[in-house]
């Protein structure tokens, strides 16, 4: 009467997009699995429970349920629930990841010049400060190289 849960742990059920379950009960390739679904990827479903603040009064449980796509040689396991995720849907969450990075990325660097030209502009004051030594004339030469004749010495 109660053994209906050890049948379920004995198997693996495999998701598919449009709701449909397959429950297996022997261990799979996942690249087994994408071959009898083309355009799909295999991906195991993560599900963990957090509970909101223990500041509140009451804590609610949130369900968070988090996919980690497997590469064609893992093995799907007994007791497990696997979701095939369509190709472009995989393609659109990692361009979306790449893009994410990429912004953190220039937004880092953009804090980085920020700081560096608060610095600069510290610098440049302290500068401002100290009177000034040269005209502005002279700071628009070029350098230029001065090189005086040299006599050459016939050997009698």
């Amino acid at each position: 009467m109660g053994n209906c849960q050890t049948v379920d742990a004995a198997s693996l059920v495999i998701q598919h997009p449009n709701g449909k379950a397959n429950k297996l009960y022997s261990p799979v390739l996942a690249k087994q699995i994408m071959k009898m679904n083309p355009g799909h990827h295999v991906a195991l479903l993560l599900t963990t429970t957090v509970y909101s603040s223990p500041v509140a009064k009451q804590a609610f449980p949130i369900r968070i349920t988090k996919i980690k796509l497997l590469k064609p040689n893992d093995s799907l396991l007994l007791g497990h629930v696997y979701r095939l995720v369509p190709y472009q849907e995989v393609m659109r969450g990692l361009m979306a990841k790449k893009q994410a990075k990429m912004k953190k990325q220039t937004s880092s660097e953009l804090e980085f010049l920020r700081e560096n030209e608060s610095d600069n502009k510290v610098i440049n004051t302290e500068e401002d400060e100290k009177p000034r030594r040269w005209s502005v004339s002279s700071r628009s030469k070029a350098w230029q190289p001065s090189l005086g004749s040299i006599s050459e010495v016939e050997a009698s």
